[in-house]
């Protein structure tokens, strides 16, 4: 094995030595999760406001279907990751996985009730699930080593820009339409656009196949490395201070925004998540990433106690700016030290475990969250949720050892 394609950090460049280009597949693969994102965000942006002004829904009941959607999605994908290797095939999952999540968002503009809500969201997330380990093992496969964390960084860039002009075509398709029901329907359009994009352009590299091993049993994530598991460790308790965005939505319609601007609270977020991804990778190419995760830290226990100890529009948005910038040092570079931390031939199967613990804590977050919220106060989840971010920086600082590259 190639001794590179399974270190546990990212190897700097030798003096002099050329940085590879940016493979083009990256790129596709970002353009996909752009439109896609565009309409999942769309449609989260409004769901909050269906199911708890229409509908009729408790914030418990959005916390608990916000959780159960991650929960589903994670737990999907730790058997999606784990077949992909299994096949030697990443992208027929990859099409499958964002087939069925456009084929769900007709269901959200057509549901009369709670139910049928969650039913449509966790179909969505389920597409989510098969899709996700499969697309970023793939990404890994067509990416040199140098490049990991600027790739996922770039990906989650783009990703993100999604997630910035859906909460924006959400409002305002409120302000033309003033109809949640009618404005979901846009939903639609982008999703479909990106499985064609996806269909049409993105090709799977030959040496995949013949890379694969024989094979393995369904108990191989026994095997992965130690650094791996420390990394899994980071990831479960930053999934415990971290729940859906979806209470941002509500929160932000009490704090001023109203139900037309809610929106405004994804599209702020997104838009630091999505300038600061690319370069946040760019730095985990260079700097301890350890480091980089404190920072990342940091940023989240700012946005929890700025949203929960002051009120008015202006702070409640500088709150949600400061979540998203927790979101660009995080993501994309959570998912770097998962595809240095495992082999190639375990690679499907180390992003399926990384989905299935962060969406696993998710679940729980949601449920605290909203049992806080409903029963405490708005502020109270977003207290509890500092307080988990608090502790996971503690033992980030005291507990982490950077893992060495072997």
């Amino acid at each position: 094995m190639n001794p590179a394609e399974n270190t546990s950090v990212s190897p700097l460049p030798r003096p002099n030595m050329p940085r590879p280009s940016m493979p083009r597949t990256v790129w596709i693969l970002g353009i996909v999760s752009l439109l896609t994102d565009v309409s999942s965000e769309l449609a989260h942006a409004l769901l909050p406001l269906l199911l708890v002004g229409s509908l009729g829904a408790s914030i418990l009941m959005l916390g608990l279907i916000e959780g159960l959607a991650e929960a589903t999605a994670s737990m999907v994908k730790l058997f999606a990751g784990r077949l992909s290797d299994l096949l030697g095939r990443r992208k027929p999952l990859i099409v499958l996985g964002y087939g069925l999540s456009a084929l769900t968002k007709p269901l959200f503009p057509l549901a009369g009730s709670v139910g049928l809500v969650l039913g449509a969201r966790l179909l969505d997330r389920l597409g989510k699930g098969i899709r996700g380990a499969p697309r970023d093992a793939l990404l890994a496969d067509v990416t040199p080593p140098l490049l990991r964390g600027e790739a996922f960084g770039l990906r989650q860039s783009l990703d993100t820009v999604g997630a910035v002009l859906g909460p924006i075509a959400a409002i305002g398709l409120m302000l033309w339409l003033g109809v949640v029901r009618s404005a979901l329907w846009f939903a639609v359009i982008p999703a479909v656009l990106g499985v064609l994009v996806l269909i049409l352009y993105v090709h799977e590299p030959e040496q995949h196949l013949a890379e694969r091993k024989p094979a393995l049993t369904l108990a191989a994530w026994r095997t992965l490395p130690t650094a791996f598991w420390q990394v899994i460790a980071v990831v479960a308790m930053l999934g415990l201070a971290r729940f859906g965005e979806g209470f941002l939505i509500v929160l932000g319609s009490q704090r001023g925004l109203g139900s037309a601007l809610a929106p405004l609270a994804l599209a702020v977020m997104s838009t630091v998540y999505a300038l600061a991804a690319w370069p946040a990778g760019w730095l985990a190419d260079r700097l301890d990433r350890g480091k980089l995760l404190q920072v990342a830290m940091l940023a989240l226990i700012a946005a929890d106690a700025v949203i929960a100890f002051t009120g008015g529009r202006a702070w409640f948005l500088l709150g949600v700016a400061l979540w998203g910038l927790h979101l660009a040092f995080s993501q994309g570079l959570l998912s770097a030290m998962i595809a240095d931390a495992a082999p190639a031939t375990l690679r499907g199967t180390a992003f399926g475990v990384f989905h299935f613990v962060s969406g696993s804590a998710a679940l729980l977050a949601s449920l605290i969250a909203g049992g806080l919220w409903q029963w405490v106060g708005a502020s109270a989840c977003f207290i509890g949720g500092g307080l988990f971010a608090v502790a996971a920086w503690l033992w980030l600082l005291l507990r982490w050892q950077r893992p060495v590259p072997h």
